[in-house]
């Protein structure tokens, strides 16, 4: 859904999301080059695609969700920000469901729009969010399911920040 009335917020524009530029952030999850390798008697074929998602500290555990989003209106308010030091985040498209992560680098809470990039999926790319990037709660461009693979544990593992100068995505 397009045409939301435009706020004087900072206009951040998705960019199209590839590994090299999501790279400061997490890691793209997305169909890799070459052939894979024929299991189950050459009825399927294997692809690993990561081995390194951080899910355990401080006795965390791998939790495995389904989140059902709503499409959202753009150009989209971006205010507020949240991160997760504790373990990484994956966020994986049902079907060919396209949505926009917006985010910035791990450290200090962003205060400003200026700080943030977004990045447009192009509805079978998956992110892997590496633990402590602040990033835009799921932003669904095409309402649907999505995969979430997360830490689960006894500790808290989410600090949200509100930005000082919000800004607007734009597709």
């Amino acid at each position: 859904m397009i045409n939301a009335p435009l706020t004087a917020a900072t206009a951040l524009a998705a960019q199209p999301l590839t590994s090299q530029a999501f790279a400061p952030y997490g890691t793209v999850i997305a169909m890799p080059a070459g052939k894979g390798r024929p299991i189950n008697d050459g009825n399927a074929t294997r692809f690993d695609l990561l081995d390194d998602m951080r899910l355990d500290a401080e006795g965390g555990r791998p939790m495995l969700a389904l989140f059902r989003a709503q499409a959202r209106r753009f150009p989209h308010e971006v205010a507020e920000m949240e991160r997760h030091t504790l373990g990484s985040q994956t966020f994986v498209p049902l079907g060919d469901r396209r949505f926009v992560i917006v985010v910035a680098r791990a450290g200090e809470a962003p205060t400003s729009a200026d700080q943030l990039a977004a990045f447009l999926t192009d509805g079978r790319q998956g992110v892997v969010l590496a633990p402590g990037t602040w990033h835009h709660a799921l932003m669904a461009v095409d309402a649907g399911d999505f995969v979430v693979i997360e830490r689960a544990g006894s500790a808290v593992d989410c600090e949200v920040c509100r930005l000082r100068e919000p800004g607007s995505v734009r597709l």
